[in-house]
């Protein structure tokens, strides 16, 4: 049995060195054995540039520790430690010698961790957690089988979510991820919304960072409770129907004494070369996506999150950074690849395995790219030469309508293209139209305060802006609070300001997001063909002077609904030709006077909208030829 053991154990090194390891949690970090006299624990980590390693903890003494002993050439340690009594939620630390001295570090695949500027890790023992979601995943897996792509032809209208400031108690102290849990699993329902995206949840030390500089990659952040408590977080929005995506951060990680920075003494994680080790922005390292154990550390880590977890999906944060060797660098400031560009081509292929080993694990599981460029290619097939992601933040998209809506309807006429261009290059990638977090924040105002004009004009304006998202080809997101119209910018320090709901405005707001989310849900037309130009008609373009513009949105069988939008100040008269007798109003974001009907006159259309106004409208009986 011993050759058996002694066998796995140096093919899980091997496959972690060749960087093939998509489970290489299972073999480095802490795992217990049972033993006849007591709980045998096994410690390894990989610090090939370490001369001593130590185990530190209450047990072995915070100061020398007990020793490990080197398994690999390539600088895998091991240490064992028996005890009579279990040691679950016992802190602990690697003492790493170098010849540039000694340094405290966290476990890199602890499953637990203290977190904030201490950073011990905890001991976790395997879980038992029951899992009640076999309902939810046996329909997942369903949802695989789109034609086009993974939910191509599926609604998917996203709540994004930071867990520290949806809502806290009121003495300021965070929920616990089952409170969460219980209060989500009915509002998002409630809602209308088909799935939530978490704002980074593993260990971080800076809550200013919202998560996004992550020190323990393995270990659900401390904040909301144990690793159980998050996958009863996960369980819980699954037995109402609702998918849990997580942004995951393989582009960086921060500078923490106590982290991946400088682990052995000396770059291990990062890049080595000054050209690629440091973001000037972020003060974090960028992860050596070229080294064969980083590789199997980050795999390992996205696939532990599925399997474990049961998470839905991982939306990858700051692609660009990774793709781009001149990523926020100035001329001089890097090093061409063999070709004389500026692509990084380890980084490309890194994020072709990662797709590639995710896809071949869980084919019903959601890559999304935080892509801010135009890189081309990135949700097309790795056979193709693409990055594999199944879908990308329309970044472009946001970035041009949030400055729309915040132009005098006077002025508009001349920045019409941010209506009608996105639909050049919709069918590029498989787009997810974002309203997100980045941008209700430093300034920028919230997503309802954006809109120019008096108190009333942003409410109308919020009503017809997110009518043009519904019914634009992409998936929807919208950051948390947003559907309610706060005035104030989020801030990751408090609760978001749940008290505006007091207010009629507010309150109506939020119902009318319900009521569109459900509209939305109920109409395949707006998301059976998002990612098939079939789905898609201009009918009015080139409006620009009356701020509007028309579309049809067809699903598979041909049935359509004709979008109507204006953000123009006054009433506007929208006429065209279409082949029906009439339509009727079947979503109206103004006065929710649905079932009014139009006819044509003379084959001519004539339908007015209020200011600010969007009609949803479905044609009744088509013209005989």
């Amino acid at each position: 049995m011993k050759k058996t053991k002694d066998k796995n154990e140096n093919l899980a090194a091997y496959y972690f060195h060749q960087g093939t390891s998509d489970a290489a949690y299972e073999y480095l970090g802490c795992h217990l054995k049972k033993q006849k006299n007591g709980f045998l624990y096994t410690f390894r980590v990989w610090a090939p540039n370490a001369e001593a390693v130590y185990l530190v903890s209450d047990r072995t003494g915070w100061e020398e520790g007990t020793p490990f002993l080197r398994l690999t050439e390539k600088g895998i340690w091991e240490c064992q430690l028996l005890s009579a009594e279990s040691l679950e939620g016992a802190a602990y630390k690697f003492r790493i010698c170098s010849a540039h001295g000694a340094a405290l570090k966290g476990d890199p695949y602890a499953f637990a961790s203290k977190g904030g500027s201490d950073g011990a890790s905890l001991i976790t023992h395997p879980s038992s957690f029951r899992w009640e979601d076999e309902a939810y995943l046996t329909q997942r897996k369903k949802q695989a089988e789109d034609e086009g792509g993974l939910y191509a032809s599926s609604p998917l209208n996203i709540y994004e979510l930071h867990l520290a400031s949806f809502r806290r108690h009121e003495n300021g102290d965070y929920l616990s991820y089952r409170e969460l849990a219980d209060e989500l699993a009915e509002y998002v329902r409630y809602m209308g919304y088909t799935h939530v995206e978490l704002l980074p949840i593993a260990e971080y030390p800076y809550d200013g960072s919202w998560g996004y500089q992550v020190c323990a990659f393995y270990a659900p952040t401390s904040r909301f409770g144990t690793p159980d408590d998050f996958r009863y977080f996960v369980n819980e929005l699954h037995k109402v129907g609702v998918g849990v995506i997580m942004d995951w951060v393989p582009a960086h990680f921060p500078k923490d004494a106590w982290g991946l920075y400088e682990f052995d003494g000396q770059p291990l994680y990062e890049y080595q070369g000054h050209d690629r080790m440091e973001s000037r922005s972020w003060g974090t390292r960028f992860f050596d996506l070229g080294r064969e154990e980083v590789q199997s550390f980050l795999v390992s880590n996205a696939l532990y999150f599925l399997r474990e977890f049961h998470i839905d999906g991982l939306r990858v944060d700051a692609v660009a950074s990774m793709l781009y060797l001149d990523y926020d660098r100035m001329p001089g400031e890097w090093i061409p690849n063999q070709y004389g560009d500026h692509r990084n081509l380890e980084a490309i292929a890194f994020l072709q395995k990662l797709n590639e080993r995710i896809d071949a694990a869980y084919p019903d599981a959601l890559m999304i790219a935080e892509e801010s460029t135009a890189w081309g290619g990135v949700t097309h097939a790795v056979k193709d030469g693409g990055l594999g992601f199944d879908m990308k933040w329309n970044m472009g998209w946001a970035n041009d309508f949030f400055r729309y809506l915040s132009v005098d309807p006077l002025f508009r006429r001349y920045h019409h293209s941010a209506l009608n261009f996105p639909m050049m290059y919709a069918y590029n990638e498989h787009y997810v139209l974002p309203i997100s977090h980045d941008e209700v924040v430093h300034g920028k105002k919230s997503f309802l305060d954006k809109a120019h004009g008096s108190y009333e004009d942003k409410f109308a304006t919020f009503r017809a802006a997110l009518m043009l998202q519904m019914s634009f080809p992409g998936k929807k997101m919208l950051f948390m609070g947003t559907e309610y119209g706060p005035f104030s910018e989020w801030d990751y320090k408090k609760s978001l300001e749940w008290f505006m709901l007091d207010y009629p405005p507010h309150l109506s707001l939020r119902e009318f997001t319900r009521a569109l989310n459900g509209f939305y849900l109920k109409t395949p037309a707006l998301w059976e063909q998002d990612f098939a130009p079939l789905g898609f008609a201009w009918v009015l373009p080139d409006e620009a002077e009356k701020n509007a513009v028309a579309y049809r949105r067809f699903d598979k069988e041909g049935k359509e609904i004709l979008a109507l939008i204006s953000f123009s100040g006054t009433e506007q008269t929208l006429s065209f030709s279409l082949p029906y007798k009439s339509y009727v109003v079947v979503f109206d974001g103004q006065n929710y006077q649905n079932g009014k009907e139009y006819k044509a006159e003379n084959g001519v259309f004539h339908i007015t909208l209020a200011a600010r106004g969007a009609l949803f409208l479905a044609p009744m009986e088509p013209v005989t030829l």
